[in-house]
C-alpha cells in the first residue's frame, strides 16, 4: 500500500489553518486587556413602576467591603464572575450582569426584587412582600408601597396580598389611589384611598379586578357627580352592585370598627322632605 503524502500534507494543512482561525477570531472577540486600567465603573439599575431600595452608591459599597470594586484596577485582574456572584448574595438584588470594554470601563447592569407592599401586621411582623410574593426583611429600608395593615399571617401575605399588591401596581388608577390595605379578621379585605374621605370594602379576596374595575367606574360616573366624600363607605363585595353608607354627620357618633356589609343609604328626595316638613307643622 503506496502512502499518499500529498493527501496527508493537505489534510494537515487544512487543520492548521482552522486551528489559526479560530485562535485568531477568538482574540478578535477578546481584545487584550493586558497593562489597561479600569478607569470607569458605571452601574445600571433597572427600575420599574416602583422604587427598589438600592442605588448605585449602595452597590458600589457593597463591592468596596468585599474589595471588588474595579476602578483603577488592572482590567485583567478584575474578575467580573466573582462581582456577579457578590451582588447576587444581596436580598434585594434579583439579577446581576457584569462585563469590561476595551477602552477601560465596567459596567455592571442589575434588576432588583421590586417591593410592592409593606406589612405591618397586628401580631407585631414588619417586612416587606415582592411583586413574586417572597418576603423581603429590609424594615430599616424605606420606598413609597401600599401599606397593609390588619390580621396578616405570612402566608396570607405571601399568597393573597401580594396578587392584590401587584394588581394595585400595575394598574396606574389604582396605584395612584391606593395607599392602605386593611385585613379584618374574618380575612375581607378593606382598602384606604388617597383622594376621598371614604373606606372601599370588598369583602373576602376574591374576583379582585373584577371588583376593582367596577369601583373604577363608580368613582368616574358616580363620585364625580355628587362628591367623593359623600360617603364613609363604599361596598363592592357582592357582584354587580355597590352599597355605599352615607358619611355621618355628627362624627364624634361615628362607629370606626368595620363590619362584612352595609344596607344601602336612603336619602330623601326634596318632596319627601317638604312632606315632613309640612307633617311636623300641624302636630
Amino acid at each position: 500500500m503506496t502512502f499518499n503524502w500529498k493527501r496527508y500534507s493537505l489534510i494537515a494543512a487544512n487543520i492548521a489553518v482552522g486551528i489559526y482561525l479560530t485562535l485568531a477570531m477568538t482574540a478578535f472577540n477578546k481584545p487584550d486587556m493586558t497593562g489597561k486600567i479600569c478607569t470607569q465603573v458605571k452601574i445600571d439599575i433597572n427600575e420599574s413602576v416602583v422604587k427598589g431600595f438600592l442605588n448605585a452608591d449602595e452597590i458600589k459599597t457593597i463591592l468596596v467591603r468585599a474589595n471588588l470594586y474595579p476602578l483603577g484596577k488592572q482590567l485583567a485582574s478584575v474578575d467580573i464572575r466573582e462581582i456577579e456572584e457578590t451582588l447576587i448574595k444581596n436580598p434585594f438584588i434579583e439579577n446581576a450582569q457584569c462585563y469590561k470594554t476595551p477602552n477601560g470601563h465596567v459596567h455592571i447592569i442589575l434588576a432588583q426584587h421590586m417591593p410592592i407592599l409593606r406589612i405591618l401586621a397586628d401580631n407585631g411582623e414588619n417586612y416587606y412582600i415582592d411583586n413574586s410574593g417572597k418576603v423581603m426583611n429590609g424594615t430599616r429600608l424605606t420606598t413609597d408601597v401600599v401599606v397593609a395593615t390588619g390580621h396578616i399571617t405570612k402566608k396570607y401575605a405571601t399568597k393573597v396580598l401580594a396578587h392584590i399588591g401587584n394588581h394595585i401596581v400595575n394598574d396606574k388608577f389604582w396605584h395612584n389611589q391606593i395607599v392602605q390595605i386593611n385585613v379584618l379578621q374574618d380575612n375581607s379585605i378593606e382598602l384606604v384611598p388617597r383622594v376621598g374621605e371614604h373606606i372601599i370594602y370588598l369583602g373576602q379576596p376574591e374576583n379582585i379586578a373584577e371588583k376593582l374595575a367596577r369601583m373604577e367606574k363608580f368613582y368616574k360616573y358616580g363620585l364625580n357627580k355628587v362628591g367623593w366624600n359623600k360617603y364613609s363607605r363604599i361596598s363592592v363585595e357582592f357582584g354587580n352592585q355597590i352599597i355605599c353608607k352615607k358619611k355621618d354627620s355628627h362624627p364624634h357618633n361615628h362607629h370606626i370598627a368595620a363590619v362584612p356589609a352595609i344596607q344601602k343609604a336612603q336619602t330623601d328626595t326634596p318632596e319627601q322632605q317638604t312632606e315632613k316638613q309640612t307633617a311636623k307643622k300641624q302636630q
